[in-house]
Formats: C-alpha cells, structure tokens, sequence
C-alpha cells in the first residue's frame, strides 16, 4: 500500500487508482527560454523517482509531460537573439532532454508541446464560453472566477484571501480583478494562431488543461509540480477542467519542494538561478541526483557547494561497497553475466532466490529491503530509504571485513540487491563506465598534480572539484605519507 501527501486534502491518503494498476500521471514541464536550472532538475529527478517506484509496484504509468513553447519569455529571447520562437523552443527543449538523459530521467510517454494542441486549446475555450464560465472582451478571453464556486480549493484561501494575499493583474476589460487570460491578441511581430476571437495566443494555464485532458481524459490520478505552481497555475487548471467536465481533474495533487540560495527561491527572474549544465561541471550528474534525494521530495533545500560534496561522500561510500563486492568476484562468466543483465525483474529474482540454497542470504538483507520500501511506501520518503541503504553498506561493510563473504554467489545477490536500489528505484548507477584500458592515464596524473597544487594554495575548493571530476572518471584517490597521492579504479 503506497501513501501520498495530497494537496488538496492536506494529509496523507492511500494510492488508489481509478483504473486498476494503471496510472495516469501529469507534470507541468520547462517554458522553454533557457538551461533548466537546479531546481528545474530537482522537480525532474523527484517525479521520475515517483514514477519508477509506482512501475515497480507493478503500475502501467502513462505519464505526461509538457513543454511551454509559446511564452512572453521566449518571444523576447527570440527578439534578443533575432531569431524566430521556434528556433528558441526547439534549442532548449533539445538540450532539457539532454540533461534529463544525463540525470536518468526516463522519457516521458508522451511530451506535449502547447504549440501542437492549439485546436484542442481553442475548443476548450470555446466550451469554456459556452458553459458560461468564460467571456470575450476585444479579442480576450478571460476566465470568470466567481462563476466557479470550489474556486482557491487547492491552495485552501478564498477568493477574499487571494484578493488580499497575492499581486492581481489589473487589466481594463476585466470583469473581476481576479479574472485570468484564456486566450490573448497577438501584438505585432508576434507569433498568432486563428481563433474565433481573432489572431492571437493562449494564456498559460489553459495549456495544461487541455494537453492534460487531451491525453489523460477528463480524470487523471496523479498531477503533480512544484509548490510554488499550486497558486495561481494549479487552482487555474482545477477551475478550467472542472468547469467543463463536472467531475475532479486529478485525485491526488503532489508538489515538491523548491531549491532555495540563501534561504530565498532560486528562480531564473531572481538572477540567483544556476543551470544544471554549470553545477555539473563541478559535480557528476550522479552526486546531483543523489543530493536531490537525500531529503524528503516535499521539502524545500538549501543549494551550497557544501552539500552537495557531503553527498558526494555519501554516494562514494556507496559506490566503494559496491564495488568491492564486484573486485571480490574477479573475473569469470558469473561476473560478466551479472554485468551484462537485461530485463531485471528483482521481485522475480526474490523469489526464486528465497527457494534457493541462498536463501540465508537474502534473510538476513531482507530486514533492509523492508525499510527501503517502506519508506518509499510512505510518500515517497528517499531521505529514510537511503538511509536503509547506507545501513545495509554498514552491513555488507562487515561481513567483507570477517571475511564472511565466501561465495561469488552470495557477493553477487548483495550486488544485485544495492544496484536494485540504487539504479533501477532511484536511478543512481553504481557502475563506472570507463575501464582500466580506457583511462588517460596522462589526464589522471595531471589533474592529481593540480589538485596538489590546489591543496598547497590552501583552495580546498578546487581541490575537493578535482576529486569529485576524478571520481566522476571512476578514478579514487587516496593520499599518503611523505604529501603523495595513490590512485586506482573504483
């Protein structure tokens, strides 16, 4: 039984879907005008968490994302750049894919482009109108609030309290402050589709409606974002949806918790944002990964330097177990075997094993599988389900140390168990992709030589970047007597 936090409920509830072990899951993605930053990556890395979790629960996910390729932003970077939307759409979209394969963020099912789905936007606008929840005023068309009652639902406040807690957009035509954009006139030298109310482009929160709807149905189970989209994005598409279709748009809202730099939001319209691309010049993209884990997806976490080497060591300690256990294997067929596997289906390989003569093996381990899952059962909790893992490291850690490790084949069951973990749950590689013939060794020793001058310029910054660089290569360092390094393949 798996738990979820739910927004709109606020408390946890239990997983039940509307179709038998099947999922339908929604996440609001990037407006394409930049690298996705920090936090971009930690909304990325939370729900594909999520989503491989429920899919090793044995449910058929559906899973939609999209992108915002029409937007005030992008139309001036196109504007800056002296190139068409498009062109700025179609790089960076091309790129947050690149960086989403670079953090093992799987693909989703099906990604919706808003510039795609302008049919279906205009006709849910048209029904918006009809319904009488919508009107035109001079080639607008605004969204009437106060026609839809549930309306602040999400984010708990009433229509009174957003009045008074939020910036509300003035805007002559207007019927109500509160009223928001459907479709907007296209201003000259914009990019404009035809509506029934003239040239023009749609307003950002009627996008996810109908994409959502478009490829989901009128009902989804999961819709999930960042916290800071529950107002005005979130409520705005609850009341577009369910103004239509009378029935509830999603049955349980997730949000994740924003990156904050000196306890404020990073956000690239602050100018406090830094791009995934630059962090992971100093860290490997698994260090990242794992730093986005190590606390609770609904938290809100600090970006320093300083944490992310803490999971640095942490990954390491990790990484080193594990390949101890593959270094005790050697070389041989069972090895290569366990290498080169395909198509794993550990709660398949669990029980097989459990009628095994390993089966002592996998009773003692069992205690720390339990709490991993339990974890992940409630909520999503990654921060106590690494924890589990570092417990079971602490446990194989001395099993290796009183040599009761015997047996390639009880070395390889506690491997598979960490990669199970690790990869195929939190989508974390254990496995070094270089091999000894692959190293530069000239490249290793020159970067050893500048961490020693790092460290004799007393800049333990650059110093400990060249270590996680090295440990990135898969190359672990090791400092001894008389000031020289040691180094060999993880």
């Amino acid at each position: 039984m798996i738990n979820i936090y739910n927004t709109l409920q606020r408390h946890k509830e239990e997983l039940i879907s509307k179709t038998p072990n099947q999922i339908k899951m929604y996440t609001c993605g990037q407006t394409v005008y930049n690298d996705i930053h920090i936090g971009n990556a930690c909304f990325y890395v939370v729900f594909d968490t999520i989503r491989r979790y429920l899919e090793f629960k044995d449910y058929k996910v559906n899973f939609i994302q999209n992108f915002t390729d029409i937007d005030d932003k992008i139309i001036a970077k196109a504007q800056e750049e002296n190139c068409t939307t498009q062109e700025i759409a179609e790089r960076y979209i091309k790129r947050t894919l690149e960086d989403l394969v670079t953090l093992e963020v799987k693909p989703a099912t099906t990604y919706a482009y808003a510039t795609h789905e302008m049919p279906e936007i205009i006709s849910m606008i048209q029904e918006l109108i009809e319904n009488g929840f919508a009107y035109e005023n001079k080639g607008t068309v605004y969204y009437s609030v106060e026609k839809f009652p549930n309306y602040g639902k999400l984010s708990h406040k009433n229509i009174q309290d957003l009045k008074a807690g939020h910036r509300i957009e003035v805007e002559e035509g207007k019927a109500n402050p509160m009223d928001f954009v459907l479709w907007k006139p296209a201003k000259e030298n914009e990019p404009y589709w035809e509506s029934p109310w003239g040239n023009g482009r749609p307003g950002w929160h009627i996008e996810c409606s109908a994409m959502a709807r478009k490829y989901l149905g009128d009902e989804i189970d999961i819709h999930g974002g960042a916290e800071d989209l529950i107002f005005p994005h979130h409520e705005n598409e609850i009341a577009q949806t369910e103004a239509i279709t009378g029935k509830p748009f999603a049955r349980y809202w997730m949000h994740c918790g924003i990156i904050t730099v000196d306890h404020k939001k990073m956000s690239k319209s602050r100018g406090n944002s830094v791009t995934f691309r630059e962090v992971a010049k100093k860290f490997p993209p698994d260090v990242i990964r794992f730093y986005l884990l190590t606390m609770h997806y609904r938290m809100s976490k600090e970006f320093t330097d300083e944490v992310l080497t803490a999971a640095a060591a942490g990954l390491t300690r990790i990484k080193t177990c594990y390949n101890n256990l593959l270094h005790f294997l050697g070389q041989g067929s069972e090895l290569d075997s366990f290498k080169n596997r395909n198509n794993r289906n550990f709660p398949n390989w669990l029980h097989s094993i459990k009628d095994s003569e390993h089966y002592v093996t996998i009773n003692e381990i069992e205690p720390y599988l339990l709490t991993f899952y339990n974890a992940m059962d409630d909520d999503f909790n990654t921060a106590d389900a690494i924890t589990a893992i570092f417990e079971l490291v602490k446990y194989i850690n001395i099993q290796m140390a009183e040599e009761k490790i015997q047996t390639t084949k009880y070395a390889i069951n506690l491997a598979i168990v960490l990669e199970h973990l690790m990869f195929d749950l939190l989508g974390i590689p254990l496995a070094n992709k270089n091999t000894k013939s692959e190293i530069d060794e000239a490249q290793i020793n020159a970067l050893i030589e500048a961490r020693q001058t790092a460290r004799k310029n007393k800049d333990f910054a650059e110093a400990d970047r060249i270590r996680n660089k090295l440990s990135s290569m898969g190359i672990k360092i090791e400092d001894i007597a008389g000031g020289g390094v040691r180094w060999n393949m993880q």
